[in-house]
């Protein structure tokens, strides 16, 4: 079985316990020949494969009416893999999400790491400092990295930590948040554990 979360800038395959990446400028899915289970957020591939009978979106097989009709297909799968706890996605932007007993209760989005620094940066050369995510959030910063930090991950501390339940962490900067939540769970194939859920439903596999 060959899954695949297609982003804007890769494919992420995922087959049997084997997980990859390819570039979205440099990868073509004409080359393989398999069935392949996917869902896409980049508008350009999408057009693409819906030309290629063996690449089949899962986005139709979801119960949309779950969730609201703007919410990005990979947030929505990575809420279906769970039945309760909140979804830190740390990726280009964070995505935070909530699921009670099998149902989505609502999310927010909030600046990636890059976008953030780059704000910071924007601002000010002076503030062009790396975060720290090791940063003791419970002391007021006396320098300026510690400062900058403290300002971009204690309200997305305090807003998590409020809701007093399991924690996923997933995404390319998952690693980086696990400092800060030291309890949480790292699942880097949360999204292809949600695409195996719906596919079991909808008797793909």
């Amino acid at each position: 079985m060959l899954l695949c979360d297609i982003g804007n800038t890769s494919y992420h395959f995922c087959e049997e316990d084997k997980v990859y990446k390819r570039d979205v400028k440099l990868f073509e899915p004409s080359d393989i020949k398999e069935i392949v289970f996917y869902i896409c957020v980049n508008p350009q591939v999408k057009i693409l494969l819906h030309r290629l009978d063996n690449w089949i979106d899962l986005s139709p097989y979801v119960a949309m009416t779950n969730y609201y009709v703007t919410m990005g297909i990979d947030r929505i799968f990575a809420c279906e893999a769970i039945e309760s706890g909140i979804i830190v996605d740390a990726g280009s932007a964070i995505t935070v999400d909530i699921v009670q007993n099998g149902v989505f209760e609502g999310g927010f989005i909030y600046p990636g790491v890059n976008a953030m620094s780059q704000t910071y940066k924007n601002i000010s050369t002076a503030l062009d400092y790396s975060f720290n995510f090791e940063l003791d959030l419970d002391k007021m910063p006396k320098n300026s990295r510690d400062a900058i930090s403290y300002g971009y991950l204690k309200t997305l501390y305090n807003e998590v930590i409020a809701h007093n339940m399991n924690i996923y962490l997933t995404g390319g900067d998952a690693k980086k948040f696990a400092f800060l939540f030291s309890q949480a769970t790292i699942d880097e194939t949360l999204i292809f554990k949600g695409m195996k859920k719906i596919m079991k439903k909808g008797n793909l596999c």
